[in-house]
């Protein structure tokens, strides 16, 4: 009984540990930043880690009034692309740290 106390007390640390390279995966992502892009790059949308966006970068000859709606579904999409740029690095980073484990809360 004594040897399974000494198991969990090994394993809390080993949790404590996880727990703070998450956080700090969490503040280094919330650093980061992604930009993704639509339309050949005509469109280009910065998002951070933490999934906040930052700039949006429009070149001049797509917008064109009478194509406002093209010009929108560029913008949604060079966001949706930073996004999962930030997204993707996220989960592969969080992967890293936890070997694999779908930990609740841990992101």
């Amino acid at each position: 009984m004594a040897g399974s106390l000494g198991d969990l007390g090994g394993l809390l640390r080993q949790a404590q540990k996880m727990q703070q390279r998450v956080t700090e995966l969490q503040e280094s992502l919330a650093k980061r930043s992604f930009e993704g892009k639509a339309g050949g790059g005509a469109v280009r949308a910065t998002v951070t880690g933490a999934r906040q966006i930052v700039d949006i970068k429009i070149e001049p000859a797509v917008v064109n009034p009478a194509e406002v709606e093209m010009l929108e579904d560029l913008v949604t999409a060079a966001v949706k692309d930073a996004l999962r740029q930030a997204e993707e690095t996220a989960s592969a980073e969080m992967q890293r740290i936890t070997g694999g484990l779908g930990l609740p809360g841990m992101m």
